[in-house]
């Protein structure tokens, strides 16, 4: 029963919900996880002989464990939703983590690159004339120009990019679309890239392909990006999202009004937004203490 509920709510992650391949799998990775931290508790059981106690057993091992709030709190947000599918699909009559409160998490400001940083890697670093190096050069221009997720360049089909209108349609979160302006220099970028593509014979649909005409994987966008960055910052975090909270910073610092970042960005909700405005504050209160006469430095 229990792996029967477990299939059928991946299945609705996939067709229904439309969840994307990687939070499908961290989904997968994090129930699997429980279940099996269960069978040490309950050598034998139902979904419904779970409770809110083996719940909070779950998380106290990931605790002990040293996994960070963020990650635990991942965690049961997987194990809420798929009780709650549970609970819909009356596999169980109550839902053991509705008494459950997760980890508080420090507030931490998104880190991201200074924009003479970002100036140098654009005007000096050097990328080479293959494919490969042609392709991260794009990676890295999409992510910065956009804001866009992994999840939402690696799912990127090359329709979705209008050279004419010099527009990308992306595909976020919940399954809803947003379109994201981008420059002439992308544009030229984007046509070199095409260029090549076509001469290595590579059909496939998606915009970002290996060399054997497969999509990219996460994994290789993650060490693309961290690569570079590595040459322009001395930030502890080279992700993907590091530029993403690069390109919401540059936006507001230049006057960018919120909510027309918060659109490009694809926040549901303006608070999600509101947290990159801390960087602003810290760069107004710089150039107060800089400057004013009385700021005591």
């Amino acid at each position: 029963m229990v792996e029967g509920a477990v299939n059928g709510f991946f299945s609705y992650l996939d067709l229904q919900r439309r969840f994307s391949r990687l939070t499908s799998k961290n989904y997968e990775i994090d129930l699997r996880q429980f279940f099996n931290f269960l069978n040490h508790e309950l050598p034998t059981y139902r979904l419904d002989d779970i409770t809110h106690q083996h719940i909070r057993a779950f998380i106290a091992s990931l605790m002990d464990a040293g996994m960070s709030a963020t990650t635990v709190n991942r965690k049961l947000s997987a194990l809420r939703s798929f009780f709650k599918f549970a609970l819909k699909r009356e596999l169980v009559k109550s839902n053991p983590t509705q008494k459950i409160q997760g980890p508080k998490t420090p507030k931490r400001l998104p880190v991201f690159v200074d924009e003479n940083q970002l100036g140098v890697m654009f005007s000096s670093l050097y990328f080479d004339d293959g494919f490969e190096g042609i392709r991260s050069k794009l990676i890295i221009e999409i992510l910065y120009q956009t804001g866009m997720r992994r999840a939402e360049i690696l799912n990127l089909k090359e329709e979705d990019a209008d050279l004419y209108n010099l527009q990308f349609k992306v595909l976020g979160k919940r399954n809803k679309e947003r379109i994201i302006p981008f420059s002439l220099d992308l544009k030229r970028n984007l046509e070199i890239y095409f260029n090549v593509k076509r001469q290595l014979n590579l059909s496939s649909s998606y915009l970002l392909v290996s060399s054997k005409n497969k999509p990219m994987s996460a994994q290789k966008i993650s060490m693309i990006v961290k690569e570079v960055l590595a040459a322009v910052t001395t930030n502890k975090k080279k992700s993907p999202h590091v530029l993403r909270h690069t390109f919401a910073t540059h936006l507001l610092n230049n006057g960018a009004d919120i909510n027309a970042v918060k659109d490009l960005l694809g926040h549901a909700n303006l608070s999600a937004t509101q947290i990159y405005t801390h960087n602003s504050i810290e760069k107004l209160k710089k150039s107060y203490n800089q400057a004013h006469p009385r700021s005591g430095n």
